[in-house]
């Protein structure tokens, strides 16, 4: 018995030699297979991360876009109020005092279309700047650029608001410009602004005031999407289920808190971009265009000639513009980031 078991074993440990010993040619088409494997889920993973970042580029203009026609009769006060050198008092011989009153007198005066004004450059400038937001975020992210913590979320932010500024701010500058100008109009429509003002200023001009912006965007966009990821994160941990409720609620709350944080920054940027605009006395006094040497030189000029307060004139209608804003915007992103993910998953 115990040597046939041995026999037996040897003779196994033969077959074993002799499969391992077989042509190397036999285990040839499994390493292959491997290797194809590999490369196509490498494929797989290169068209995942194109398509979401495609989609975060049309999901983050689309959303910029809705947002920007919902909340642009409250951007033209909020402009208007920024470049008025007047207070902002009932009782006084100021164009605007409130936001009612700025609204009837825009309407009565211009017509309603008016509390449009300087939409095609605001759109021109909030979809693709929204667009390179919500992708550069969305990369970051996917790359897990400065980690995971908490904090990261507000550099990447920082890093996004930049680099949607710099790729989007002549047409926030033409968006100001036309909005301010009342009637009669010194530009007849965007083409002719930009043209007249890199006739007069050279293309310099079109980036009149890009210094105080990305000193406000770096704070702004930091705020925002690190306090919007905190919100979310402390929302989940209530238990409740409605995602679209959420989403709503934190853009608002971390639109809001950015922009009251930012505000005397984006008041100085409006200066400078509507400084030399020739528009009609009967809006208030000019802005020379060498009024400020700088962003400093501003600050104190503001707060030497108007106060404090000058440094928070149209804070009101900014406030109630940005909180739905942001709002609109993050929930628009998310539903369609969310339909275009599903799509995908089905294909």
């Amino acid at each position: 018995g115990v040597w046939s078991r041995r026999r037996e074993c040897r003779s196994t440990r033969g077959k074993h030699v002799e499969a391992s010993m077989a042509s190397p040619s036999q285990a040839e088409p499994s390493e292959t297979t491997h290797a194809s494997t590999r490369s196509k889920v490498k494929e797989e993973r290169r068209t995942i991360q194109w398509n979401r970042a495609h989609a975060s580029v049309v999901c983050g203009a689309v959303a910029g876009a809705v947002s920007r026609v919902v909340i642009a009769p409250l951007d033209v006060v909020k402009i208007r109020f920024q470049v008025q050198l007047e207070p902002l008092q009932m009782g006084t011989a100021s164009k605007y005092t409130g936001i009612r009153q700025a609204m009837q007198t825009i309407v009565k005066e211009e017509g309603i279309v008016a509390l449009w004004r300087g939409s095609v450059p605001g759109l021109l400038l909030t979809a693709p700047y929204t667009a390179i937001q919500f992708a550069v975020v969305s990369e970051l992210k996917e790359k897990a650029a400065f980690g995971r913590k908490p904090a990261a979320s507000f550099l990447q932010g920082a890093v996004a608001g930049v680099s949607a500024t710099i790729g989007s701010y002549p047409f926030d500058l033409l968006r100001t410009t036309l909005a301010v100008q009342g009637e009669p109009k010194v530009y007849r429509g965007m083409g002719h602004a930009a043209t007249t003002i890199l006739k007069r200023k050279g293309i310099q001009g079109l980036y009149s005031g890009l210094g105080p912006t990305l000193v406000e965007i770096i704070p702004y966009a930091a705020i925002q999407f690190g306090v919007y990821d905190l919100l979310c994160a402390s929302w989940k941990k209530t238990g409740l289920k409605d995602e679209k409720l959420g989403t709503f609620m934190c853009g608002l709350g971390a639109g809001l808190l950015a922009k009251f944080c930012t505000h005397p920054l984006d008041v100085v940027k409006k200066r400078f971009q509507v400084a030399g605009l020739e528009r009609n006395l009967v809006y208030g006094a000019r802005i020379n265009e060498k009024a400020y040497r700088n962003l400093v030189d501003c600050v104190f000029q503001i707060l030497k000639k108007e106060g404090v307060g000058g440094l928070f004139k149209g804070a009101k209608p900014s406030l109630v513009k940005s909180a739905p804003a942001a709002a609109i915007t993050f929930l628009v992103y998310e539903s369609l980031m969310k339909a275009a993910s599903a799509k995908q998953g089905d294909e």
